[in-house]
C-alpha cells in the first residue's frame, strides 16, 4: 500500500517513519522543503509539491493529513479536490472539531472522495513507536485501512468508533479528560510543595507509578519533568496553552445539559495561567481592603 502523508510536523514526521518501518510506501509532502529533504534522507520518498505527490500514488489514492484544525485543513481539501478521482480516500488524522468533519465528509462524498477521521493519541512518542486511534467514517472505506491503523498503533490501541466524526469526537473527549487528570496532578504536587515536609518529587512520582491507584503515564512524565528542571521548577514559567479540545468538550457538555466541573475548571485555569496582574484581581483585592481592611500591595509609582 502506498500513502501520502501530508504535513511533517511534530506529529506527521514520526508518523511518516513509523509507517515506513511497518513496511508501507510513503510519499512524504510538507509546504517547507527542507522538512521534506530531511524525510528523504531518512529513506522516505518525498515530494515537493502537491501534482508531484499525487502523480506518485497508485490509482486509489490515500492521502493523509496531518495538519492543524481549521483552515488549514479546508484549504488543502480545495488544493487536493482536483488531484482526486472517484474511489480515492483522504484521511484527517489532526484534532479537527467534529462538526467540520462532518461537513468536510458531506462535501467530498458529493465528489466521491471518502473522508475518514482519525483522533491520534499518544504523542510524538506514539506517532513514531506506536500510536492510539479512535477512528471515524464509512464502515466500508475504513475496513480497507484497519491492517494498516492496527500495524502503526499499540496493541489494541486502534478502534474503528463509528460514523463520520466519530473519531475527533471521541478525540476531543479524552483531551477533555486529559485536562483534568493533568490539573489534578499538578493540585496534588503544589499542596506537597507547600507542605512542612521535604519531598523529592521524583521519587513521589516514580513511587506513583508502581501499584497505586493513580499510576500511568501522565505519572511517568511527572517524574520526567522533575528529574530534568530545577528544583521547585523554577526554570518552568507557569503558562500552560489551550489547544482547542477541551473548550470544545466543555461547549458539547453544556449543549448536552452534562456537568463537567473538573474539565471546566481544569480548562479556566489554563486560561488564567496565561494572565498576569488580571483586572478581576485587581478588583477582588480591592475589595477584600473595603470590607476587611485586608493588606492590599499596591504597585509603586
Amino acid at each position: 500500500m502506498k500513502i501520502g502523508l501530508i504535513g511533517l510536523g511534530k506529529m506527521g514526521y514520526p508518523l511518516a517513519l513509523n509507517l515506513r518501518d511497518k513496511g508501507y510506501q510513503v510519499v512524504a509532502y510538507n509546504r517547507s522543503p527542507e522538512k521534506v529533504k530531511n524525510i528523504i534522507s531518512e529513506g522516505v520518498e518525498g515530494a515537493f509539491t502537491l501534482d508531484e505527490l499525487a502523480g506518485k500514488l497508485e490509482d486509489r489514492k490515500i492521502l493523509w493529513m496531518m495538519l492543524p484544525a481549521g483552515d488549514a485543513i479546508d484549504d488543502m481539501i480545495e488544493q487536493l479536490v482536483p488531484l482526486m478521482s472517484n474511489g480515492d480516500i483522504l484521511i484527517d488524522g489532526g484534532n479537527s472539531h467534529f462538526e467540520d468533519t462532518k461537513i468536510r465528509h458531506s462535501y467530498l462524498k458529493e465528489k466521491g472522495i471518502s473522508y475518514v477521521d482519525i483522533g491520534t493519541s499518544g504523542g510524538v512518542d506514539g506517532a513514531r513507536n506506536g500510536a492510539c486511534m479512535m477512528v471515524g467514517g464509512d464502515a466500508k472505506t475504513v475496513s480497507l485501512l484497519e491492517k494498516t491503523f492496527a500495524d502503526i498503533c499499540v496493541d489494541d490501541g486502534y478502534a474503528y468508533v463509528g460514523a463520520p466524526g466519530s473519531g475527533h469526537y471521541v478525540k476531543m473527549v479524552h483531551n477533555g479528560i486529559e485536562y483534568g487528570m493533568m490539573q489534578a496532578i499538578g493540585e496534588g504536587f503544589e499542596v506537597l510543595s507547600e507542605s512542612e515536609y521535604d519531598l523529592d518529587y521524583a521519587k513521589v512520582a516514580k513511587l506513583w507509578q508502581n501499584g497505586s491507584v493513580i499510576r500511568g503515564w501522565l505519572m511517568e512524565l511527572a517524574e520526567q519533568v522533575f528529574l530534568n528542571h530545577e528544583e521547585n521548577l523554577d526554570d518552568i514559567e507557569g503558562v500552560v496553552n489551550a489547544s482547542g479540545e477541551g473548550l470544545w468538550t466543555v461547549e458539547e457538555a453544556l449543549k448536552l445539559g452534562v456537568p463537567v466541573p473538573v474539565i471546566a475548571s481544569s480548562l479556566f485555569t489554563r486560561y488564567r495561567s496565561q494572565q498576569k496582574d488580571t483586572f478581576s484581581g485587581k478588583l477582588l483585592a480591592g475589595l477584600r481592603f473595603q470590607f476587611g481592611g485586608h493588606a492590599m500591595k499596591r504597585k509603586e509609582d
